[in-house]
């Protein structure tokens, strides 16, 4: 996954600017003028996997005064506690302009690179990762690219791209089979059909009615293992709920191809990054 240009992306951008200076940043304009000019050093305090540092050219182009940004490393690199991620020189405005919004951005999405980076290299050779729809609102783009930085996949982007059904669209037909029958008359024939199932019957239902996909909810893992075992060949299998870093372990060598979770993105703690800047006397 790439980090584009979208206008989603740039507006988020420019909601965190005009949120942080509505009226300009008063401290830094009574104190410098428009051709004052410093250097930042953007360091990392604490063991991190950065991400974010393509947005930091589209925030600074947002002030009057020019910034010019070099990158020490890329997105998905590890950097250790005190290692330079970027040096920037340029407008002293600018600098201190943009220095809270610039590290809220890299801040937020190199914890959850950081975090990805953690369960893929725990899970590897057993089963993938993938995030949810469990994202900040208006933030979803930004907070996938960093679960795919950090070596995690991404499960659908929005409701528009794939088939999922749940527990509501099944209690509300009556059942799987005609929920999948529903289903099946009505989407475009490239989308694989998943299904959230709940016991080991729902899950044979589920399979005997075409779903290629189970989706399996809060189970524990001999119920999971038993699925996988007796449907594998006719579906892939997702494992969904109750899945934590104390039980992790648990979870893996169980069948699985997929581990979706939600705290990849709604309660990732923020890394620790700083910006010391030099102003040039």
């Amino acid at each position: 996954m790439h980090l584009t240009r979208t206008v989603a992306v740039m507006q988020l951008l420019e909601l965190a600017i005009a949120e942080d200076l509505p009226q300009g940043d008063v401290t830094s304009e009574a104190i410098f003028g428009p051709h004052d000019t410093a250097s930042a050093r953007v360091l990392a305090k604490s063991d991190l996997v950065v991400c974010g540092l393509p947005l930091l050219p589209w925030i600074l182009e947002h002030f009057e005064g020019p910034v010019t940004v070099r990158p020490h490393v890329n997105d998905g690199d590890f950097c250790h506690a005190g290692r330079i991620i970027a040096e920037l020189s340029g407008s002293v405005l600018t600098l201190l302009g943009a220095e809270r919004t610039c590290l809220n951005f890299l801040q937020h999405l190199s914890g959850i690179a950081t975090f990805s980076r953690g369960l893929a290299e725990r899970t590897a050779g057993s089963l993938r990762v993938v995030d949810t729809r469990k994202t900040l609102p208006g933030w979803r783009h930004l907070q996938k690219y960093a679960v795919a930085v950090g070596g995690c996949g991404n499960h659908r982007f929005n409701l528009s791209s794939g088939v999922l059904i749940k527990d509501n669209h099944i209690d509300a037909c009556g059942s799987i089979t005609e929920a999948i029958s529903r289903v099946r008359g009505a989407v475009p024939h490239g989308l694989k059909i998943e299904v959230e199932v709940r016991d080991e019957d729902e899950a044979d239902e589920a399979v005997n009615a075409g779903a290629e996909i189970l989706l399996l909810d809060n189970m524990n893992p001999e119920t999971i293992r038993r699925i996988c075992t007796r449907h594998r060949g006719r579906a892939s299998f997702e494992i969904s709920g109750g899945v934590n870093g104390t039980n992790l372990d648990d979870y893996l060598g169980l069948g699985a191809d997929l581990l979706s979770m939600g705290a990849l993105t709604h309660s990732v703690k923020a890394v620790d990054i700083s910006m010391k800047i030099q102003v040039n006397r």
